[in-house]
């Protein structure tokens, strides 16, 4: 029984010793990670210090700065103030110099401005009646001097084509007398000749008032021509306004027209008219000839 006790009390103190020993353990363990924690706090709140120590520098120092830019611009607004209230009293003199200059100068211009319409409006007027009373007396001297200048060449005309109509007889007595037939042999000049006047006292006819002093005589003469030309054999085609056949011979100025419809050829113009002496031309009509582009 004893030595049960024994050896039960030996196994206690055993394990309490045991137990004793780990908890030692344990305890300097812990002090070395307080140890460990306590000198890394050391060093942080040492850390935190020196910065706090820098920003209070920093500010302080900024601060000064703030106090030393504030007042370099509190001088230098004095100083752009002063220079701006300077400039302005010197721009408003000078405005003030220059008005009074100019209202005086303008007052002189305007006045003068004025006279010189009030004159030109004048003139003008004086010169538009004058001008329109001379420009009335030019056309009507113009229209009596063209109506005079018509009339004698009516006249003229007239005496033209009665020597061409006697002509004209003295040739034809003449053929009948010779019986000349062949228009080799047969002289062709003065037919010729009155083939372009017929075609000029023509033109110029159909240019004229009607009421021409002389006009429906000069036309008589030219039909009584016409008709004694036709009886000696000659014959003028009608060939204005027509359409141009490239076959025929003649000769042909070409001229573009933007009225014409495109493709389209018209003889537009006589410059020397076409004659047939007995169905044989003798003469090849000059023309001027419209071509269409629209």
């Amino acid at each position: 029984m004893k030595i049960t006790t024994t050896l039960l009390f030996a196994f206690v103190s055993l394990s309490v010793f045991s137990q004793s020993v780990d908890t030692l353990k344990s305890i300097k363990a812990l002090e070395t990670k307080l140890k460990s924690l306590n000198a890394e706090l050391t060093n942080r709140i040492e850390t935190v210090s020196k910065v706090t120590q820098l920003n209070a520098s920093l500010i302080d120092s900024l601060q000064k700065q703030t106090v030393v830019n504030s007042n370099e611009i509190a001088g230098a607004n004095r100083q752009l103030g002063i220079k701006i209230s300077n400039t302005e009293s010197s721009i408003n003199q000078k405005i003030q110099t220059l008005d009074n200059s100019l209202s005086k100068s303008t007052l002189y211009w305007v006045i003068a401005f004025l006279a010189t319409v009030l004159l030109s409006g004048v003139v003008y007027f004086l010169l538009g009646k004058r001008i329109k009373t001379g420009k009335s007396d030019v056309e009507e001297q113009i229209s009596k001097t063209k109506k005079v200048l018509e009339e004698e060449g009516i006249k003229l005309d007239t005496k033209l084509t009665e020597v061409l109509e006697t002509q004209l007889k003295i040739v034809q007595a003449e053929r009948n007398t010779a019986a000349a037939s062949n228009t080799e042999e047969a002289d062709h000049s003065l037919a010729l000749k009155v083939a372009d006047e017929i075609m000029r006292i023509n033109k110029n006819l159909s240019n004229m008032d009607a009421n021409t002093k002389g006009l429906k005589q000069l036309g008589a003469s030219v039909k009584r021509i016409e008709d004694n030309f036709a009886a000696n054999g000659y014959e003028m085609p009608e060939l204005l306004n027509k359409p141009f056949d490239k076959r025929d011979k003649m000769i042909a100025n070409m001229v573009e027209d933007d009225n014409l419809e495109k493709g389209k050829e018209m003889i537009t113009k006589i410059i020397k008219p076409q004659v047939n002496f007995r169905g044989i031309m003798i003469q090849a009509a000059q023309v001027e000839v419209s071509v269409g582009t629209k």
